[in-house]
Order: structure tokens, then C-alpha cells, then sequence
């Protein structure tokens, strides 16, 4: 897409918003609540910080226009890709920001004193959302609460999330846009192994590791650990994790004897400085990421495991489970698991191309490395 024709399309898309004057509308909510907003909204507050990741896919021309306040796990927990909003967006630093409901510090007379028209939490903070009754507080203000969830179930959520981002915005045609992409993006991976139907690889998905010194976190067969069934694997961890995140411990990961392992890693300096976490994402220092790989494959739970042995070990950007662009991670876990049938598939220009057709800034390199391979 040019240049001329996104910014024709950003433009239409701002005179649609500010032309459509607000009005009741009921939407049914990921959690299947049926809430009452007046939409398109004007003032949000974000109750995970990560959302960021679709809001700025529709509303691209300013992904912050809407929000009056968010939470602070994106500046803290994914400082490459805030410095680069923040540096074209630089509201994103005046911004009250939030604790988390599942934490116990969201300050819900700080939300109701600024007078959103939606709060939008993520799914997975809904428990604790009721335990404090914070929905109730926000309702009696009236203000509606609605979630979206690109975590818990993400591959079941993710298009009706965006859904709902689209009513909330007055976004509708964007976020079918989006979601259009996102499903033929996916069926360029599915598509292949359907005709092709080849012998799936045996693949643990270590999660955040070098986060701590606890291993291993695991997928089950939700988020990463559907991805990599997607993509043409078999998760390891499926069997042994009932939820979506759990532990899978050390000698059954041995015992498991993968032919992938593949480490979710991101910049965590805030949180873990220092720390042996894989810092992929946007910019990385890559060869940084690979030596660190690498450490992580000398601990006791890789000892002997095929998979380390020959260096059949990956490292993806960890944001992947909390935002709508799994698909791009589905190509690279693809590629890797399958590198006769997907080697023209670059989940690089992927990625590059969601920036360019959906988001306001500009893609860097760094999400995905890999060791060397050994002979």
C-alpha cells in the first residue's frame, strides 16, 4: 500500500469518527456481558497497557487520542516499542498511568475522576476486577467496564476482541480490515501444512526464560501452545498443563526429549536487571539475544535433550501472547518447524507490512533469533 493511499485511508477514517455523533449501543463483552456504552467513545482508560498493540490499529493516525489513562506494564515490560510510540506520541508520558486489578493497585477514584466514557480491561483480570468490586464502584459512577482478551484464549478471542475495539472506536470497517489480514496471514501457514500434512515435531515453548531462576513455564494448549499447533507442532506441554500457563517441571522436559524448544524472551531490564531473560523484540541487539540463548540451554533441564544438542533452539518476542499480531509469531514457529515447506515465507516482511498497512510506526527488526545450527 502507498504512502498516499494510508494516509487517505487514515483521513477518511478520522472525519467518519468525528462526523458520527455518539449514541447507546449494547455490546456484548468478551467475558459475555452485555454492557451499555455510548459509542463511538472519547475517552478511554486502558487496563492493561498492552492494548496499546490494537488500539493503535485502529485508531493509527493517533493510537493515544482516546486515552485518558492506562496501566503501566507496557512502559515497563515493553520499554523498546513504548520508546518508539512515545517518541511520535508523546502524550504517552503525560498519561496517568494504573496499577494492576489482579495486583490489588488499580485506583478506581482515580479512574472515575477522569471521567472515561469505557474502562477496557483485559480478560484475565476479571476475577479480581468482582473480588474488589471494582465493577460495581465503576458502575454505580456510570461508567461501563468491557473486556476484550488477547491472553487467556487469544486464538478464540483475538478477532472479536478487535470487534469490539471497532464498536467502541467507531472502527468498525478497520477492525474487519485488520482481522481480514490476520486470517489470510494464518491461511498462508495452515493451507500449506493441510495439503502438505507433514510428521509433526515435538516442541517445548519455554515461557519468559531467564526470568527467573524457575524452570520451566510453560504454555498449554492455549496462547504459544496453540501457536505452535497451528504452526504445525505438537506442544509438549498440551498434555501436562491443563490452563492456558503452568510449570512443566525440568526431568519432563528431559523425559519429553523435544525436536524444537523454542524461549519467549523480551526486554525485562525493568523488572529483572541484568537478568539471563532473552531480550528479543524491536531493535535488539540479536547477537546479545543469541549468547543468551544459548546459556539458557546449559541448565539442568536441557541436559541431553535432542533439541539443545543440535541447537534446534528459537527465541520469539514474549508480547506475542498479549496482542492481536499471533500470526505473525504462528509463520516464524512455522518456518522454523518446517523450513522445506515455508521457505519463501518471511514473517519478517509480515510483520513489516502490519506496520506499514496498520500501525503509526515504523518496524524494527529484532523479534525472532535462533543458534547456529550443529553438524
Amino acid at each position: 500500500m502507498t504512502m498516499v493511499r494510508k494516509l487517505a485511508i487514515v483521513v477518511a477514517a478520522l472525519c467518519c469518527t468525528a462526523l458520527r455523533p455518539a449514541a447507546a449501543a449494547e455490546i456484548t463483552d468478551i467475558a459475555g456481558r452485555n454492557v451499555e456504552v455510548r459509542a463511538p467513545v472519547g475517552k478511554v482508560i486502558l487496563g492493561e497497557g498492552r492494548l496499546l498493540y490494537g488500539v493503535a490499529a485502529l485508531d493509527t493516525a493517533d493510537p493515544f487520542k482516546r486515552v485518558v489513562g492506562w496501566r503501566d506494564d507496557l512502559i515497563k515490560n515493553d520499554p523498546d516499542t513504548y520508546a518508539t510510540y512515545r517518541a511520535k506520541f508523546p502524550k504517552g508520558d503525560t498519561l496517568p498511568t494504573f496499577g494492576g486489578a489482579k495486583e490489588g493497585t488499580f485506583d478506581v477514584e482515580q479512574a472515575i475522576s477522569l471521567h472515561p466514557d469505557v474502562v477496557i480491561m483485559n480478560l484475565e483480570a476479571k476475577a479480581a476486577t468482582e473480588d474488589a468490586d471494582l465493577d460495581g464502584k465503576l458502575a454505580a459512577a456510570g461508567i461501563p467496564l468491557v473486556y476484550i482478551d488477547f491472553r487467556e484464549a487469544p486464538m478464540k478471542n483475538t478477532e472479536r476482541s478487535m470487534e469490539i475495539l471497532g464498536q467502541l472506536f467507531g472502527e468498525e470497517e478497520r477492525a474487519r480490515e485488520f482481522n481480514r489480514f490476520r486470517a489470510a496471514e494464518t491461511k498462508r501457514v495452515t493451507d500449506v501444512l493441510a495439503k502438505a500434512a507433514p510428521a509433526k515435531p515435538d516442541v517445548f515453548i519455554e515461557r519468559a526464560g531467564g526470568f527467573s531462576d524457575d524452570c520451566c513455564l510453560s504454555f498449554g494448549n492455549e496462547n504459544f501452545g496453540a501457536m505452535v499447533e497451528i504452526a504445525g507442532g505438537r506442544n509438549i506441554a498440551g498434555t501436562l498443563i491443563p490452563g492456558t500457563f503452568g510449570t512443566v517441571n525440568p526431568e519432563q522436559v528431559i523425559a519429553a526429549d523435544p525436536d524444537q524448544v523454542i524461549v519467549t524472551g523480551a526486554n525485562w531490564q525493568a523488572s529483572v536487571p541484568g537478568g539471563a531473560w532473552v531480550g528479543v523484540g524491536p531493535g535488539a541487539d540479536t547477537a546479545e539475544a543469541e549468547r543468551k540463548l544459548a546459556a539458557l540451554m546449559r541448565r539442568p533441564a536441557y541436559q541431553g535433550v535432542k533439541a539443545a544438542g543440535g541447537n534446534d533452539v528459537h527465541a520469539v518476542w514474549h508480547q506475542f501472547y498479549n496482542s492481536p499480531y499471533q500470526f505473525v509469531a504462528i509463520q516464524q514457529i512455522a518456518k522454523w518447524l518446517h523450513p522445506d515447506l515455508f521457505a519463501d515465507l518471511d514473517p519478517e516482511a509480515t510483520f513489516r507490512q502490519l506496520h506499514e498497512r496498520f500501525l503509526p510506526v515504523t518496524y524494527r527488526p529484532g523479534y525472532f533469533v535462533s543458534l547456529a545450527p550443529k553438524t
